[in-house]
Protein backbone atom coordinates (compact mmCIF):
# COMPACT_ATOMS: atom_id res chain seq x y z
CA UNK A 1 0.00 0.00 0.00
CA UNK A 2 1.18 3.59 -0.74
CA UNK A 3 1.01 5.91 1.98
CA UNK A 4 0.50 9.92 1.53
CA UNK A 5 3.79 12.07 2.85
CA UNK A 6 3.58 14.74 4.86
CA UNK A 7 3.86 18.23 3.87
CA UNK A 8 3.10 21.93 5.58
CA UNK A 9 0.38 22.62 2.15
CA UNK A 10 -1.47 19.62 3.41
CA UNK A 11 -3.26 22.05 5.50
CA UNK A 12 -5.69 24.60 4.44
CA UNK A 13 -6.85 27.11 7.07
CA UNK A 14 -9.48 29.23 6.97
CA UNK A 15 -9.08 32.78 6.47
CA UNK A 16 -11.28 33.82 9.64
CA UNK A 17 -10.15 30.76 11.60
CA UNK A 18 -8.15 32.97 14.33
CA UNK A 19 -11.32 34.46 15.06
CA UNK A 20 -13.05 31.30 15.00
CA UNK A 21 -10.35 29.96 18.07
CA UNK A 22 -10.88 33.30 19.64
CA UNK A 23 -14.52 32.85 20.05
CA UNK A 24 -13.53 28.93 21.20
CA UNK A 25 -11.64 30.79 23.96
CA UNK A 26 -14.00 33.33 25.01
CA UNK A 27 -16.89 30.76 25.27
CA UNK A 28 -15.10 27.99 27.03
CA UNK A 29 -13.76 30.24 29.40
CA UNK A 30 -17.38 32.01 29.88
CA UNK A 31 -18.40 28.23 30.60
CA UNK A 32 -15.79 27.40 33.35
CA UNK A 33 -16.58 30.68 35.23
CA UNK A 34 -20.13 29.80 35.18
CA UNK A 35 -19.07 26.36 37.12
CA UNK A 36 -16.41 27.87 39.21
CA UNK A 37 -18.88 30.51 40.46
CA UNK A 38 -21.17 27.62 41.20
CA UNK A 39 -19.06 24.90 42.97
CA UNK A 40 -16.40 27.65 44.02
CA UNK A 41 -13.40 26.12 42.53
CA UNK A 42 -12.62 26.05 38.56
CA UNK A 43 -12.21 22.45 36.94
CA UNK A 44 -11.01 21.76 32.83
CA UNK A 45 -13.62 22.99 30.45
CA UNK A 46 -13.38 19.29 29.01
CA UNK A 47 -12.70 15.95 30.73
CA UNK A 48 -13.24 17.92 34.26
CA UNK A 49 -13.90 14.52 36.48
CA UNK A 50 -11.29 12.22 36.75
CA UNK A 51 -11.62 8.39 36.77
CA UNK A 52 -8.28 7.31 37.16
CA UNK A 53 -4.91 8.61 37.64
CA UNK A 54 -2.18 6.00 36.66
CA UNK A 55 1.99 5.21 35.60
CA UNK A 56 3.10 2.76 33.65
CA UNK A 57 5.21 2.01 30.63
CA UNK A 58 5.01 2.86 26.86
CA UNK A 59 7.42 -0.09 24.82
CA UNK A 60 7.61 0.79 21.17
CA UNK A 61 7.53 -2.42 18.84
CA UNK A 62 11.26 -2.85 17.42
CA UNK A 63 10.19 -4.53 14.39
CA UNK A 64 8.08 -1.86 13.02
CA UNK A 65 7.81 -1.48 9.19
CA UNK A 66 9.47 2.26 7.77
CA UNK A 67 6.33 3.87 7.51
CA UNK A 68 5.58 2.81 11.30
CA UNK A 69 8.79 3.47 12.95
CA UNK A 70 8.60 7.20 12.44
CA UNK A 71 8.87 10.43 14.97
CA UNK A 72 9.14 8.94 18.22
CA UNK A 73 8.79 5.12 17.48
CA UNK A 74 11.46 5.66 15.21
CA UNK A 75 13.97 4.57 18.20
CA UNK A 76 12.37 0.89 19.99
CA UNK A 77 12.74 0.76 23.59
CA UNK A 78 10.80 1.88 26.93
CA UNK A 79 9.04 5.20 28.35
CA UNK A 80 7.33 6.15 31.22
CA UNK A 81 4.15 7.21 30.94
CA UNK A 82 1.24 9.11 33.31
CA UNK A 83 -2.48 8.36 31.81
CA UNK A 84 -5.57 10.13 32.82
CA UNK A 85 -8.55 8.97 32.49
CA UNK A 86 -11.72 10.99 32.46
CA UNK A 87 -15.36 11.74 31.68
CA UNK A 88 -16.22 14.11 29.37
CA UNK A 89 -18.07 17.34 30.44
CA UNK A 90 -16.38 20.41 31.48
CA UNK A 91 -17.89 20.05 35.22
CA UNK A 92 -17.99 17.41 38.15
CA UNK A 93 -21.52 15.61 37.17
CA UNK A 94 -22.73 12.83 38.67
CA UNK A 95 -22.39 9.24 36.48
CA UNK A 96 -26.02 9.33 35.09
CA UNK A 97 -24.77 12.33 32.80
CA UNK A 98 -22.60 9.62 30.89
CA UNK A 99 -21.13 11.35 27.52
CA UNK A 100 -17.88 10.62 25.50
CA UNK A 101 -14.49 9.54 27.86
CA UNK A 102 -10.86 10.47 27.49
CA UNK A 103 -7.87 8.98 28.01
CA UNK A 104 -4.77 11.54 28.10
CA UNK A 105 -1.33 10.14 27.69
CA UNK A 106 1.98 11.89 28.86
CA UNK A 107 5.05 10.08 27.67
CA UNK A 108 8.63 10.85 29.50
CA UNK A 109 11.93 10.85 27.94
CA UNK A 110 11.51 12.26 24.30
CA UNK A 111 14.10 13.53 23.13
CA UNK A 112 13.81 15.85 19.64
CA UNK A 113 13.26 18.95 18.37
CA UNK A 114 9.58 20.06 20.05
CA UNK A 115 6.97 22.35 19.18
CA UNK A 116 7.49 26.19 19.89
CA UNK A 117 6.91 27.18 23.84
CA UNK A 118 7.12 23.19 24.38
CA UNK A 119 10.83 22.64 26.38
CA UNK A 120 10.49 19.66 28.66
CA UNK A 121 11.39 15.83 26.85
CA UNK A 122 7.67 15.10 26.49
CA UNK A 123 5.25 13.95 24.66
CA UNK A 124 1.47 14.24 24.73
CA UNK A 125 -1.81 12.65 23.25
CA UNK A 126 -5.12 13.17 23.96
CA UNK A 127 -7.35 10.40 22.86
CA UNK A 128 -11.34 9.98 23.43
CA UNK A 129 -14.15 7.18 22.88
CA UNK A 130 -15.02 7.63 19.26
CA UNK A 131 -12.93 7.59 16.17
CA UNK A 132 -14.28 11.01 14.86
CA UNK A 133 -14.77 14.49 16.25
CA UNK A 134 -18.21 15.09 15.98
CA UNK A 135 -17.75 19.13 15.72
CA UNK A 136 -15.53 18.23 12.42
CA UNK A 137 -13.56 21.91 12.13
CA UNK A 138 -13.30 25.06 14.22
CA UNK A 139 -16.11 26.80 13.21
CA UNK A 140 -18.19 23.52 14.37
CA UNK A 141 -16.01 23.41 17.42
CA UNK A 142 -17.39 27.21 17.85
CA UNK A 143 -21.02 26.26 17.40
CA UNK A 144 -21.25 23.25 19.35
CA UNK A 145 -19.10 24.50 22.27
CA UNK A 146 -22.05 27.64 22.47
CA UNK A 147 -24.72 25.12 22.84
CA UNK A 148 -22.83 23.01 25.59
CA UNK A 149 -21.26 26.49 27.41
CA UNK A 150 -25.44 27.78 27.10
CA UNK A 151 -26.63 24.01 28.73
CA UNK A 152 -23.84 24.50 31.46
CA UNK A 153 -26.24 26.62 34.00
CA UNK A 154 -28.81 23.94 33.79
CA UNK A 155 -29.59 21.77 36.53
CA UNK A 156 -27.98 18.23 36.29
CA UNK A 157 -31.19 16.61 35.96
CA UNK A 158 -31.85 17.90 32.40
CA UNK A 159 -28.27 16.92 31.15
CA UNK A 160 -29.15 13.32 32.22
CA UNK A 161 -32.75 13.56 30.34
CA UNK A 162 -30.49 14.44 27.61
CA UNK A 163 -27.57 11.85 27.80
CA UNK A 164 -30.77 9.42 27.84
CA UNK A 165 -32.41 10.63 24.73
CA UNK A 166 -29.01 10.48 22.64
CA UNK A 167 -28.14 6.87 24.18
CA UNK A 168 -31.66 5.74 23.02
CA UNK A 169 -31.15 7.32 19.91
CA UNK A 170 -27.93 5.50 19.21
CA UNK A 171 -29.91 2.62 19.99
CA UNK A 172 -32.39 2.49 17.57
CA UNK A 173 -30.00 4.04 15.11
CA UNK A 174 -27.63 0.22 15.91
CA UNK A 175 -30.92 -1.55 15.22
CA UNK A 176 -30.43 -0.06 11.07
CA UNK A 177 -26.21 -1.08 10.99
CA UNK A 178 -25.55 2.74 12.05
CA UNK A 179 -25.05 5.06 14.91
CA UNK A 180 -24.78 8.77 15.62
CA UNK A 181 -21.33 10.63 16.85
CA UNK A 182 -22.47 13.33 17.80
CA UNK A 183 -25.43 11.38 19.91
CA UNK A 184 -23.01 9.16 21.54
CA UNK A 185 -20.88 12.63 22.35
CA UNK A 186 -23.66 13.84 24.84
CA UNK A 187 -24.83 9.87 25.45
CA UNK A 188 -22.47 7.34 26.04
CA UNK A 189 -23.29 3.86 27.42
CA UNK A 190 -22.70 3.19 30.55
CA UNK A 191 -19.53 0.51 29.95
CA UNK A 192 -16.78 -0.04 32.17
CA UNK A 193 -14.04 3.46 31.18
CA UNK A 194 -11.05 0.38 30.96
CA UNK A 195 -13.02 -1.93 27.93
CA UNK A 196 -12.98 1.62 25.70
CA UNK A 197 -11.01 2.06 22.98
CA UNK A 198 -9.62 5.71 22.17
CA UNK A 199 -8.93 7.77 19.65
CA UNK A 200 -7.06 10.84 18.20
CA UNK A 201 -10.09 11.50 16.75
CA UNK A 202 -8.01 14.05 14.23
CA UNK A 203 -4.35 13.36 12.91
CA UNK A 204 -0.96 14.25 13.68
CA UNK A 205 1.54 14.55 11.64
CA UNK A 206 3.62 11.05 11.75
CA UNK A 207 7.14 12.06 10.84
CA UNK A 208 7.17 11.90 6.82
CA UNK A 209 4.03 10.37 7.03
CA UNK A 210 0.14 11.66 8.66
CA UNK A 211 -1.63 9.15 11.17
CA UNK A 212 -4.75 8.98 13.57
CA UNK A 213 -4.15 7.22 16.76
CA UNK A 214 -5.90 4.62 18.69
CA UNK A 215 -5.52 2.80 21.86
CA UNK A 216 -7.42 -0.87 22.19
CA UNK A 217 -7.61 -2.66 25.41
CA UNK A 218 -5.91 -6.22 25.02
CA UNK A 219 -5.54 -7.24 28.61
CA UNK A 220 -7.68 -10.81 29.13
CA UNK A 221 -9.14 -8.87 32.13
CA UNK A 222 -10.53 -5.99 30.13
CA UNK A 223 -11.55 -7.90 27.45
CA UNK A 224 -13.98 -9.99 30.21
CA UNK A 225 -15.50 -6.07 30.93
CA UNK A 226 -17.35 -5.47 27.87
CA UNK A 227 -20.61 -6.41 29.13
CA UNK A 228 -20.45 -4.82 32.37
CA UNK A 229 -23.02 -1.81 32.86
CA UNK A 230 -22.71 0.86 35.24
CA UNK A 231 -26.07 1.53 37.11
CA UNK A 232 -26.26 5.42 38.13
CA UNK A 233 -28.94 5.33 40.51
CA UNK A 234 -26.52 2.64 42.85
CA UNK A 235 -23.64 4.90 42.19
CA UNK A 236 -23.20 8.18 40.99
CA UNK A 237 -19.28 7.79 40.52
CA UNK A 238 -19.24 4.29 39.70
CA UNK A 239 -17.03 4.91 36.75
CA UNK A 240 -14.10 6.53 39.43
CA UNK A 241 -15.10 3.18 41.63
CA UNK A 242 -14.77 0.99 38.67
CA UNK A 243 -11.58 1.52 37.92
CA UNK A 244 -9.76 1.65 41.05
CA UNK A 245 -11.01 -1.28 42.02
CA UNK A 246 -9.87 -2.84 38.25
CA UNK A 247 -6.07 -1.34 39.22
CA UNK A 248 -6.49 -2.64 43.03
CA UNK A 249 -6.37 -6.51 41.08
CA UNK A 250 -5.38 -6.54 37.27
CA UNK A 251 -3.20 -4.45 35.25
CA UNK A 252 -4.67 -2.89 32.20
CA UNK A 253 -3.05 -3.53 28.57
CA UNK A 254 -3.51 -1.39 25.72
CA UNK A 255 -1.87 -1.53 21.81
CA UNK A 256 -1.33 1.91 20.73
CA UNK A 257 -2.22 1.95 16.80
CA UNK A 258 -1.30 4.07 13.98
CA UNK A 259 -4.01 4.37 11.07
CA UNK A 260 -1.89 6.04 8.57
CA UNK A 261 -3.19 8.72 5.88
CA UNK A 262 -3.65 7.28 2.66
CA UNK A 263 -6.52 8.53 0.42
CA UNK A 264 -7.37 12.65 0.37
CA UNK A 265 -10.66 12.48 -0.61
CA UNK A 266 -11.77 9.86 1.84
CA UNK A 267 -9.49 10.56 4.46
CA UNK A 268 -9.93 14.81 4.81
CA UNK A 269 -6.90 16.41 7.40
CA UNK A 270 -9.53 19.79 7.94
CA UNK A 271 -12.47 17.55 8.70
CA UNK A 272 -12.57 15.48 11.83
CA UNK A 273 -16.06 14.54 11.59
CA UNK A 274 -15.13 12.06 9.14
CA UNK A 275 -14.14 8.67 9.71
CA UNK A 276 -11.46 7.19 8.02
CA UNK A 277 -12.10 3.77 6.48
CA UNK A 278 -10.15 1.09 7.70
CA UNK A 279 -10.63 -0.77 4.59
CA UNK A 280 -8.51 1.53 3.00
CA UNK A 281 -5.70 2.23 5.83
CA UNK A 282 -6.48 -0.18 8.80
CA UNK A 283 -4.92 0.56 12.11
CA UNK A 284 -1.34 -1.02 13.42
CA UNK A 285 -0.05 -1.77 16.46
CA UNK A 286 2.96 0.54 16.78
CA UNK A 287 3.37 0.03 20.64
CA UNK A 288 2.22 -1.35 23.77
CA UNK A 289 0.92 0.40 26.68
CA UNK A 290 1.06 -0.98 30.19
CA UNK A 291 -0.37 0.00 33.25
CA UNK A 292 0.58 -2.24 36.09
CA UNK A 293 -1.58 -2.68 39.51
CA UNK A 294 -1.55 0.59 41.42
CA UNK A 295 -3.64 3.12 43.61
CA UNK A 296 -5.75 5.09 41.01
CA UNK A 297 -6.83 7.29 43.11
CA UNK A 298 -4.50 8.28 45.47
CA UNK A 299 -5.25 11.87 46.81
CA UNK A 300 -2.09 13.51 46.52
CA UNK A 301 -2.05 11.92 42.75
CA UNK A 302 -5.04 12.99 41.91
CA UNK A 303 -4.73 16.85 43.32
CA UNK A 304 -1.73 16.60 40.98
CA UNK A 305 -2.85 15.05 38.04
CA UNK A 306 -6.29 17.39 38.39
CA UNK A 307 -4.69 20.39 39.28
CA UNK A 308 -1.45 20.58 38.64
CA UNK A 309 -0.31 18.45 35.72
CA UNK A 310 -1.95 19.42 32.06
CA UNK A 311 -1.91 17.48 28.85
CA UNK A 312 -1.68 19.47 25.48
CA UNK A 313 -1.62 18.68 21.80
CA UNK A 314 0.60 21.25 21.96
CA UNK A 315 3.52 18.96 24.23
CA UNK A 316 4.80 17.49 21.44
CA UNK A 317 7.55 16.41 18.74
CA UNK A 318 7.78 18.59 15.83
CA UNK A 319 7.56 15.26 13.96
CA UNK A 320 3.81 14.46 15.61
CA UNK A 321 2.04 17.90 15.12
CA UNK A 322 -1.73 17.85 15.16
CA UNK A 323 -3.21 18.67 12.24
CA UNK A 324 -6.41 20.11 10.90
CA UNK A 325 -8.62 22.78 11.85
CA UNK A 326 -9.57 21.18 15.03
CA UNK A 327 -5.98 20.74 16.53
CA UNK A 328 -4.73 23.64 15.36
CA UNK A 329 -7.74 24.92 17.63
CA UNK A 330 -6.82 22.77 20.07
CA UNK A 331 -3.42 23.87 19.61
CA UNK A 332 -4.22 27.59 21.68
CA UNK A 333 -7.72 26.93 23.76
CA UNK A 334 -5.79 24.44 25.91
CA UNK A 335 -3.49 26.79 26.89
CA UNK A 336 -5.58 29.01 27.08
CA UNK A 337 -8.09 27.40 29.57
CA UNK A 338 -5.41 25.74 31.80
CA UNK A 339 -3.98 29.26 32.47
CA UNK A 340 -7.49 30.64 33.50
CA UNK A 341 -7.82 27.44 35.80
CA UNK A 342 -4.81 27.15 37.64
CA UNK A 343 -4.89 31.03 37.86
CA UNK A 344 -8.23 31.11 39.40
CA UNK A 345 -6.63 28.43 41.90
CA UNK A 346 -4.20 29.99 42.62
CA UNK A 347 -2.27 27.07 41.33
CA UNK A 348 1.76 27.21 40.45
CA UNK A 349 1.76 26.11 36.22
CA UNK A 350 4.37 23.03 36.16
CA UNK A 351 5.19 21.62 32.91
CA UNK A 352 5.56 17.72 34.30
CA UNK A 353 9.04 16.79 32.41
CA UNK A 354 10.31 13.66 34.64
CA UNK A 355 7.77 10.47 36.21
CA UNK A 356 9.49 11.48 39.54
CA UNK A 357 7.45 14.84 39.91
CA UNK A 358 4.27 12.61 40.00
CA UNK A 359 3.14 11.30 43.66
CA UNK A 360 2.89 7.95 44.76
Amino acid sequence: MTYLRYAPEIETPEQDEQATIDGIIQGMTQQSQTVETRDGHAVRASHAKSTACVTGTLTIADDLPPELAQGLFATPGSHAVAVRFAQGPGEKLGDRVSTHRGLSLKIFDVPGEKLPGHAADTQDFVLATGTTFPSGTASGFLRDGTVIGKATGLPEGVKSAVASTMRNFNKLLHAFGTESALADFFGHPFGHPLAESYFSQAPIRFGDYVAKLGAVPVAPAQRALESWQLDPKQDEDGFRHAAVAYFSENEAVYELKAQLWADRDKQPIEDASVDWPVAISPYRTIATLRLPRQDAYSPERVRYFDEVMTFRPAHSLAAHRPLGSVMRARLQVYQALSRFRQEENGVKAENTGGIAQIPA
